[in-house]
């Protein structure tokens, strides 16, 4: 049996790192464009959700206000308790509006009942949707809309670059990009294949036209992945999609702890594995067959199967240094990523736990019923 699972986690390692749409590879990446401060950008509309951001609403707004000239900003400040509205109206060199949100439908996720209310008040030709924890780099947004006229693309998403600071940032935000690349392999999801729609929600630039086509965000109103539900609404649509890294597009959310990082993984885990036991324990196996069984078959095995199993793990390791030099980490972190993958693992099964216990996700005060994604009440804490 060691033999049968050593070969197959073989396999599978070998088939990533040589499948053409190289799910593991960093070269889809978008740069600032230097000296682009001074453009006019007065045909975008920057669309916030904030709940509770007074210790980060600041440096995001200042991050669009060096972007260049023109740039309108709404912000729907979703019955914060901490001063968030005032310490966005506190901003210099912001043209803000300030939405007053309303407590969330039944039916909706607080982030995308806001984005809703906040829709009503674009009339520009693009709207970005960027989350209150996200900074600009000078220069981004006018690669972003240089990138949609030249790839003649509807929808542009880019995966902030996390923080990475503490020892479980360093140890876990560069395989959570790792992990969701391979999930939804970027180079498909650019592309016209129909079954990959990938989207990192901090930070989406698209056409309001395609966005009000597709239903806004009623499309996908009770979803609690919603940036990959909304990448897919629009792609069904017809309209072209891409998504990329960037190091100009920064998530300022802090995650020292272990117990932050594991409740973030936690909240939507489930949900990503449709709440089904099978694919549980599905995913479960082929965990263990990726990421132990090669390490067991150097112990245990004969000496072709300790090739094997050397083959196996090197091949793992090959996947991951991308993105480690991407963020320029030693490609020595690559030898930590079985144990990696066991936490991860680990939060993917404390997330169904939850799920089965009735508590459903949670989120700055809000609790979300786990019924396919739909949300089916609210409390405050």
């Amino acid at each position: 049996m060691l033999t049968i699972l050593v070969l197959v986690g073989a396999f599978i390692w070998v088939a990533i790192l040589a499948a053409p749409w190289r799910p593991w590879s960093t070269r889809e990446v978008l740069h600032a464009a230097p000296g682009a401060q001074k453009e006019d950008l007065s045909s975008i509309t920057v669309l916030i959700p904030a709940r509770d951001e007074a210790e980060v609403i600041g440096a995001t707004l200042a991050g669009v206000a060096v972007q260049g000239n023109g740039i309108h900003v709404v912000l729907v400040d979703d019955q914060s308790t901490d001063g968030t509205s005032r310490v966005a109206q506190e901003t210099a060199g912001v043209n803000l509006l300030v939405v007053h949100g309303q407590p969330p439908l039944t039916g909706w996720s607080g982030k995308l009942w806001a984005l809703d209310q906040g829709l009503e008040h674009v009339h520009t030709d693009l709207v970005l949707l960027l989350d209150a924890d996200i900074e600009l780099k000078p220069g981004v947004l006018s690669a972003l809309k240089s990138k949609m006229r030249e790839g003649d693309l509807d929808f542009i998403s880019i995966m902030a670059s996390l923080r990475m600071h503490s020892f479980w940032e360093r140890l876990l935000m560069p395989a959570f990009i790792y992990f969701f690349k391979l999930l939804y392999p970027f180079r498909l999801s650019n592309s016209r294949f129909p079954w990959v729609a990938a989207a990192a929600g901090g930070c989406i630039l698209m056409k309001t036209e395609a966005l009000k086509k597709i239903g806004g965000f009623h499309s996908v109103k009770g979803r609690l992945i919603d940036d990959c539900a909304l990448a897919g609404q629009v792609k069904k649509a017809g309209y072209k999609t891409w998504i990329g890294l960037s190091h100009a597009v920064c998530s300022i959310r802090v995650y020292k702890h272990l117990d932050t990082i594991w409740n973030m993984v936690a909240r939507t885990a489930f949900n990503q594995l449709r709440y089904s036991i099978i694919l549980l324990l599905l995913c479960s196996l082929i965990m263990v067959v990726l990421f132990w069984v090669p390490a067991a078959g150097l112990l245990f095995s004969g000496a072709a199967m300790k090739g094997v199993s050397l083959c196996a793990l090197l091949a793992m390791i090959a996947t991951y240094f991308p993105v480690l030099t991407f963020y320029g980490f030693s490609r020595w972190w690559a030898l930590l990523l079985p144990l990696v993958g066991t936490l991860f693992l680990a939060m993917t099964w404390t997330s169904a736990i939850r799920f089965w216990q009735g508590k459903g996700s949670e989120w700055k005060g809000r609790a979300y019923g786990q019924q396919v994604g739909k949300l089916i009440g609210t409390k405050r804490m």
